[in-house]
């Protein structure tokens, strides 16, 4: 008498278009149960770090938009506080609101894309379209203060590359405003709705000390119940002069991720808000700062300019020098901690760097959290992490 088995491995990816971005995984199945899953990565790789090198400090500033994409606000101000403590700068009080307020936009925008995209994997629909709307108004804002929408480029080594026009800051109270009534609509549509419950409670569940052990962090490590966030813990830019909350979750499954998050949109318009109430009078770049914006006065002075921005720069003195000496700072982005390490040879480029991307320990972590559900499962999964390969691979 023969049995059939019911072993079989899958390859999903690397163009499922539910894995957000280049991302393959290797499944071990035992009928539609996963055995064992292997994230395999690398698809995307664009070699940032190594190109990080060959750059001014001030060059690399484009790359870490290219990072989390979703975000480029908050990767240019995590690498600016690591090249900031490298030269010893500090930032005017001003600029410190600014990089908050653009750094919570950011955090809003990551945070509404990955609702629209995780609710659409999941097979809800309308949130998309809902999220989308509010996420297009910080787009446009971010549009007005310095001319990109995605990879914006605002923060600058020592402060931001320009101030606010009150325009500006009525748009962004007039959204705090509303904000909150949107964030309503959406918990509205899916918040109890009994299949976005059955596909995510008891969902890709991780104990706290499992999350700890696999390096998890922001809302996937807080969804488990570890209440640790940069903003409150190691403060950096305004967020001590503010207050907020840091949500945390019960039983770390897909639902309590998804309720984090939620709670953090709260939170991050309750910190702008308080930011324009309290933005003080001043300079936007620090007068210590190396001089990145510099003004063409004549043709001879074009090459210098352009050298900063480009991979083959002239030192002296147009390119700053930076002391001799390594550092490691990490901020909050909206998918965890993101940190940068930077060793400088005292030239006017980084002689290593490398960067702390929380996609990256994410995805190592699927392997934990895919085992024992199902194969629906594991785009669920894939989405209550909100990875981003951008970031996974550089």
């Amino acid at each position: 008498m023969t049995t059939t088995s019911r072993e079989l491995t899958l390859n999903m990816g690397p163009q499922h278009p539910a894995t957000h971005g280049v991302l393959r995984l290797t499944l071990d199945l035992d009928g539609e149960v996963v055995m064992r899953c292997t994230p395999h990565v690398g698809y995307l790789h664009r070699g940032i770090e190594k190109l990080s090198e060959s750059r001014s400090y001030h060059g690399v500033m484009p790359l870490t938009d290219r990072l989390d994409y979703i975000s480029s606000a908050g990767n240019n101000i995590g690498y600016c506080l690591a090249v900031e403590k490298i030269f010893g700068i500090e930032v005017p009080d001003r600029a410190k609101y600014l990089r908050t307020i653009v750094f919570e936009m950011s955090r809003i925008c990551s945070h509404l894309l990955w609702l629209a995209t995780h609710a659409l994997d999941i097979g809800a629909m309308t949130v998309f379209l809902y999220c989308f709307r509010e996420r297009e108004w910080l787009l446009e804002i971010f549009e007005t203060i310095c001319g990109a929408r995605l990879t914006v480029s605002y923060p600058r080594i020592g402060g931001v590359l320009q101030d606010m026009v009150p325009a500006v800051l009525e748009s962004l109270d007039e959204f705090t405003s509303i904000f909150p009534g949107k964030i309503l609509e959406y918990e509205t549509l899916i918040d109890k709705n009994r299949i976005w419950l059955k596909r995510t409670q008891g969902v890709g569940v991780i104990s706290a000390a499992d999350a700890l052990k696999w390096g998890l962090g922001g809302p996937s490590l807080r969804g488990s119940g570890v209440s640790y966030d940069l903003r409150r813990d190691d403060p950096y830019d305004a967020y001590d002069k503010v207050e907020f909350e840091v949500p945390v979750g019960e039983n770390g499954d897909v639902y309590d991720r998804y309720r984090c998050r939620m709670l953090e949109l709260r939170e991050s318009n309750r910190i702008i808000k308080q930011c324009l109430s309290a933005l003080p009078e001043g300079d936007i770049l620090s007068p210590d700062a190396p001089d990145l914006d510099i003004q063409l006065r004549g043709k001879k002075e074009l090459i210098p300019d352009m050298s900063l921005w480009n991979a083959s720069i002239a030192f002296g003195d147009v390119v700053p020098v930076a002391p001799k000496g390594e550092i490691y700072s990490a901020v909050e982005a909206p998918k965890g901690e993101l940190g940068f390490y930077i060793m400088s040879d005292g030239t006017g480029n980084p002689c290593r760097m490398r960067v702390r991307s929380p996609s990256f320990i994410h995805a190592a972590a699927l392997e934990k959290l895919c085992e024992g559900g199902f194969i629906a499962d594991v785009i669920a999964i894939i989405g209550s992490l909100d990875i981003v390969m951008g970031e996974c691979d550089r």
